[in-house]
C-alpha cells in the first residue's frame, strides 16, 4: 500500500531539475506516515508533483485500468489472493485493510481536490478547501472499520 502513494513524487524531482519553480510551492520532498489510532486512521503525504482533477478521475477512478477488475476475476475464477501482486492492484490495496479511501490532492497547475471512495464502484470528487492546503503533493487517508 505505502509503496503506490509515492508514485507521484518521482516526477517533481525530475521536473526540479530542469525547472526549479515546480518546488517553489513546497522546497521539500517528502514522504509521511501519520497512524491515528484513536480515530482509526492511517495517513500517508508525499510532496510530489500531486494529481490534477483529471488525473484522479483517470488514475483512480477507472477500476478496469487499476487491474483490480482483472484481480478479482482471477480470484473468482478460484486463483490464489497471493497473486495481487502480479495485476497491478496498487492502489486499491488500500480497501484490504479500509472501509473507506480518501485522496486529496494538490497539482501546480490545478485547485486542490478530494477523491473519495467506499470501493462501492462509486467516488466523488470535489474541491478540497476545508482542510489544510497542501501546497503540493498528495494525501491519502484510510479510515479503517471496526
Amino acid at each position: 500500500i505505502v509503496s503506490n502513494d509515492p508514485s507521484f513524487m518521482p516526477p517533481s524531482h525530475s521536473e526540479s531539475l530542469t525547472d526549479p519553480s515546480v518546488l517553489d510551492t513546497e522546497k521539500d520532498l517528502y514522504i509521511r506516515i501519520t497512524p491515528d489510532k484513536e480515530n482509526k486512521l492511517l495517513s500517508i503525504r508525499d510532496t510530489g508533483v500531486g494529481m490534477t482533477k483529471a488525473d484522479l478521475v483517470n488514475n483512480l477512478g477507472t477500476i478496469a485500468k487499476s487491474g483490480t477488475k482483472g484481480f478479482m476475476e482471477a480470484v473468482s475464477s478460484g486463483a490464489d489472493i497471493s497473486m495481487i501482486g502480479q495485476f497491478g492492484v496498487g492502489f486499491y490495496s488500500a480497501y484490504l485493510v479500509a472501509e473507506r479511501v480518501q485522496v486529496i490532492s494538490k497539482h501546480n497547475d490545478d485547485e486542490q481536490y478530494i477523491w473519495e471512495s467506499a470501493a462501492g464502484g462509486t467516488f466523488t470528487i470535489t474541491p478540497e478547501t476545508l482542510g489544510e492546503p497542501l501546497g503540493r503533493g498528495t494525501e491519502t487517508r484510510r479510515h479503517q472499520g471496526g
